[in-house]
Order: structure tokens, then sequence, then C-alpha cells
């Protein structure tokens, strides 16, 4: 296998068909989602640092989608894209199926600097210096994750990790009646008194972006009941910050045309009172954000667009639900099972890249950051946890 050093979204564009086929149509690793992170929050220290890997056929079977930041220590820090306060989910080396092992392992040796080229010659010099690998957002059972953190132990590399946070994920039945009958008889109760007094009787409506042009209110309505609900806990949400509101209106619109995008608002009695911006791949549902109106809350606004939410993925016959990162009690309520994260920091076995790891670890950094997990995972596919807003 071959590796090439991608550093514009010019020559990456060229590969944009290659990356969503490697992506698998997880919608954090799209190429819509990560080169739109790209443009909005790239820093004048960082430079993309994106490794593609092709086999003898020329073709790309592996893709380690990085970027390089220089520190305020001169350290070069790899990140996956899309990392950072958006809070991407489920990001990972993006690999042909089958291939995780020898892709890794080919990253691994063009890391270190053991790689050599298909008739077995050195590699050029590395172009990508790095001091620190940092992998977050991860699922601590992705195969590939799990091969890298290896594949660089095996190679002298220093490595830490820690639990990353669940992500909590119901596997949708075939019908609504079949899901049902899988919660509790109190709950199941209160569902169909929902659905008779509200859905049935057309007081409450579910009603969902189509166009391209119905995105800017719909996504003012959204930020719009998601700074009113997070008011009331004293916190900006994080809509407040521009780059993020700004990311999400471009990636929404990318998305949209992509058929990757559910933004949808719910109708109380003819007015808005929740809001759920989702992402759609593969067959799952992935519920990233989502606001409510804080004068209904008596009327349960979340429950009610959760619900019916639920009740369409089922209908449209999506195979998953994912409520993404957090322990929220309302996730287990719904019968979402947690699938565990996992993050690492890894050091390579270069000398000069080792002392400024010792300094972050006189100065207890790593040992602060290792105990900030959730729990500790054992084994090669063990990492860390992140946190995030979601409501």
């Amino acid at each position: 296998m071959r590796v090439f050093h991608l550093s514009t979204l010019d020559e990456l564009g060229a590969y944009a068909d290659d990356w969503d086929r490697l992506a698998a149509g997880v919608p954090f690793r799209s190429w819509a989602w990560q080169s739109t992170w790209w443009r909005h929050y790239q820093g004048p220290n960082a430079r993309l640092a994106v490794l593609g890997v092709f086999d003898d056929a020329d073709a790309m079977v592996g893709l380690a989608p990085w970027y390089v930041v220089v520190s305020a220590t001169a350290a070069r820090v790899l990140r996956l894209l899309g990392s950072g306060e958006v809070c991407s989910d489920h990001l990972g080396v993006l690999c042909q199926p089958g291939k995780e092992f020898l892709v890794t392992a080919t990253l691994a040796d063009y890391l270190t600097g053991d790689y050599r080229t298909g008739d077995g010659r050195a590699g050029e010099e590395d172009p990508l210096r790095w001091d620190l690998l940092e992998l977050t957002g991860c699922d601590a059972d992705d195969s590939a994750t799990a091969h890298l953190i290896q594949h660089l132990s095996q190679r002298d590399a220093t490595v830490q990790r820690r639990a990353g946070p669940n992500c909590w994920r119901i596997e949708l039945p075939t019908t609504w009646d079949e899901y049902l009958a899988g919660l509790s008889r109190g709950h199941r109760k209160q569902i169909r008194r929902l659905q008779r007094n509200l859905f049935d009787t057309g007081r409450a409506v579910l009603r969902s972006v189509r166009r391209v042009d119905e995105l800017p209110a719909a996504m003012d309505l959204l930020v719009d009941l998601h700074r009113r609900r997070r008011e009331m806990f004293g916190q900006p949400g994080c809509f407040a910050s521009p780059r993020f509101q700004g990311f999400h209106r471009d990636v929404a619109r990318r998305l949209l045309r992509g058929g990757q995008l559910q933004l949808s608002y719910l109708e109380l009695d003819g007015r808005p009172a929740a809001a759920e911006y989702q992402l759609v791949g593969d067959g799952v549902v992935y519920a990233y954000q989502s606001g409510i109106a804080p004068d209904v809350l008596d009327r349960q606004p979340g429950r009610l667009i959760t619900l019916a939410a639920l009740r369409r993925a089922i209908e449209r016959g999506y195979r998953a639900y994912d409520f993404l990162r957090g322990d929220e009690p309302y996730k287990s309520h719904f019968r979402a099972a947690p699938r565990p994260g996992v993050e690492a920091r890894i050091v390579p076995r270069r000398t000069t890249a080792r002392l400024r790891h010792g300094l972050r670890l006189a100065g207890g950094n790593v040992e602060r950051w290792i105990k900030s997990g959730l729990r500790t995972i054992a084994g090669a596919s063990s990492a860390v946890p992140r946190a995030a807003t979601k409501n």
C-alpha cells in the first residue's frame, strides 16, 4: 500500500467520492461535514494533514482525516477533522471493510518513519511532522481505531487512553407497535394517550424541511428555541458561538441536498413548540441537536417531538436511532442502549516529542486528563470521553 499526504481542499476534492464511499454513510465522517468544518474552524496555526492510503491498483482503501496544529509550545498536534466544539461523534480512520488492519498498519509505519514503498524502498522523508496524536469522538468498538492504537503502541509510541462518552442508540424494530411493546407498561400507556389526544386529533403536527429555501427560517427557529431553553439554566447555548452557528447553516444546505439532513419542528395547537436537527445515513437517524419552547414545558414538547421522530424513523424503515453522546436519563427511558466511546493521546518515539510529553507529565496535564475519564477501558481498543450539550 502507498500513502499520500494531502494538504489542501483542492487536492482532497478530487477524492470526495472515495471519501464518502469509505465514510459508509456516517454523516460525521462525510466529505460534506468534514470539509465544511475545515472551512469554518481552520486556524492560523493549523493545516490539513489528510493521509490517503492506496492499494497497488491505485484504489483508495483508507483515509486518515486529520489536521495538524502548532501549539504555543511548538508541539505539532494531529487531530481529527470535526473535533472540538462541534462535538462530532463516530469519528475515526476511514477504511474499506476488511482492510482495517492493513490500512492502519501502513499508517502507523508512515507516522513512525517505518514506511516502505511497494518495492521495499524507504519512503520519502516524512512531511507530516507530529508530536502528539489526539483521537476523540471515536467508538470503542471501532476496529480501525483499535488497530491504529495497537500498531502505534507496537512501534514504541507512548499511548494514554481513557473512556469516551457514551453514544446511546435504539436498534429499531420493523413496526411502531413492536417498539411500544418493548417499553414499560406505564410508559407505553403514556405514549398511547399522547398519540390519541394530540397527534390523532391534529393538535400536534411534525413538519419537516424539504427544500433548501426553507432552511433559513427553520434554522432560525431551532437556534431561537435552543437559546431560550439554555437561558433558563443560565447558559448561552452552543449556537452563541458564531463559528458553530455559521458551520451548521452552511453544512445543513449541503447535507439536505445530499439527503443526509432531517430538520423538523413540532407545532402544538398551531404554534412551534420544539425543533429537532437530525442527520441520516446508512439506515441510521442521528439526533444531533434540539430546542424546545420554555413556555410550554408542561406540554412535554421534547417528549412529543422525540416520539414523532422515532415513529417516523420506524415507518420509513430506518434500522437505528442514535441519540449520540451524553448520559441523559431520557435516552434509556426510550430504551436506548449505551455504546462506549474511546479517546487517546499518542506520542511518537522521537526524542523531542517525548521530551515535550515529559514536560506535560511534569505539569500533571496528562494525569488530570486520564482521571477525567468516565471509566477505564482495558485492551487495545480502549480510550477517552468528551462532553456536549444536546438540548
